[in-house]
């Protein structure tokens, strides 16, 4: 790799990151770029429909216009986005991403065919998802609170933004990872959705408080109203007990997904240990996140942050390289983890 593309896959991307650049580092070097490349443009993607800086339509606008750069390898379709949003954008990283955009296209185009096809239906389906992010929720505060609909909306949601990353992840080892010629490629992708829609709704069973303070309740309103809410309700943090059944209930859901995540793991062959470690990190860590929202008393409070330390990272980090050969040892991290998870 050129200087630019070391340092869009290493300083840049580590900053729009979060847990995810631990598991890019580890990855075998014939799958980080790719995977590394889709994270960018994920992110860039993700940037230009949060930004507050232009209207919402303005950013269903620029939104099409990137996935049009996207399908047709056409650099030039977003050059005007990087003109409007690098300059005010109020998290450096995110304006430097923006602004060496041609670059990340440049190594797109680079791809060989099947990884540059691979990322351009991965990014496609995502960007759908934040498409219809921002046709669900009209506004971008409590005071224009909507609720996702249905279950099935919340289903397709976490399949848009999260379960497809399953699919890619499992297409760009299996195309690059002789090792896993062996898999059954139809239920690995399946298992591999179902890991992603796992750690999505982390992401929204942690985020829950902040999320309806900018508009958005992914917690069903058919689901709310069984219990005699809506979702303006949820913004009173004392009632959490009377939601407390539909979280238990989410919750469980998110744990089956991790069931079908862990098993997508363990198939993984032991000696390809770098995919198994990028695997297990996510869900491990989850497990700790999903620990303290089962046990949060203050879950609705927005006052209230959950997040495990960066010391305990560390330590699941460290534990896991030890096991990581051993799906019995691994599997016995796994349940112990587990069974800190309150449910009752």
């Amino acid at each position: 790799m050129g200087k630019a593309d070391t340092e869009l896959l290493g300083q840049i991307l580590k900053g729009v990151s979060r847990t995810f650049y631990l598991s890019l580092t580890v990855l075998p070097k014939d799958v980080r770029r790719p995977v590394g490349l889709a994270y960018l443009f994920a992110r860039a993607a993700d940037t230009i429909a949060d930004t507050r800086l232009i209207s919402r339509t303005k950013r269903l606008e620029y939104l099409e216009q990137f996935r049009a750069a996207i399908r047709d390898s056409d650099a030039g379709r977003i050059r005007d986005i990087a003109a409007v949003l690098t300059g005010p954008q109020r998290i450096p990283e995110e304006r430097e991403l923006l602004a060496r955009l041609e670059e990340c296209f440049a190594m797109y185009r680079a791809l060989d065919a099947g990884d540059h096809g691979r990322i351009r239906d991965l990014i496609l389906t995502i960007t759908q998802g934040m498409q219809m992010d921002l046709a669900t929720f009209p506004g971008e505060d409590e005071g224009q609170l909507v609720a996702l609909k249905t279950r099935d909306d919340l289903d397709r949601y976490t399949y848009l933004v999260a379960g497809c990353v399953g699919e890619f992840w499992t297409e760009i080892h299996v195309a690059h990872r002789p090792a896993l010629k062996s898999w059954d490629v139809a239920p690995m992708k399946q298992r591999g959705i179902c890991f992603g829609k796992g750690l999505q709704m982390t992401n929204i069973l942690r985020d829950l408080s902040r999320d309806l303070r900018l508009g958005r309740c992914y917690l069903p309103q058919e689901d709310l109203e069984r219990l005699g809410l809506g979702p303006r309700a949820l913004l009173d943090p004392g009632v959490l007990p009377r939601v407390a059944p539909l979280l238990r209930d989410l919750l469980t859901v998110t744990l089956g997904h991790y069931q079908e995540g862990w098993r997508y793991t363990l198939s993984i062959p032991r000696r390809e240990f770098q995919m198994r470690l990028a695997c297990a990190w996510p869900l491990l860590i989850g497990l700790k996140t999903l620990t303290l929202v089962s046990r949060a008393r203050n879950l609705l409070d927005p006052a209230a942050v959950v997040k495990i330390s960066r010391e305990e990272v560390v330590r699941i980090l460290g534990n896991s390289v030890g096991l990581i050969g051993s799906n019995r040892a691994l599997s016995w991290y796994y349940r112990r983890l587990r069974a800190r998870i309150a449910l009752g």
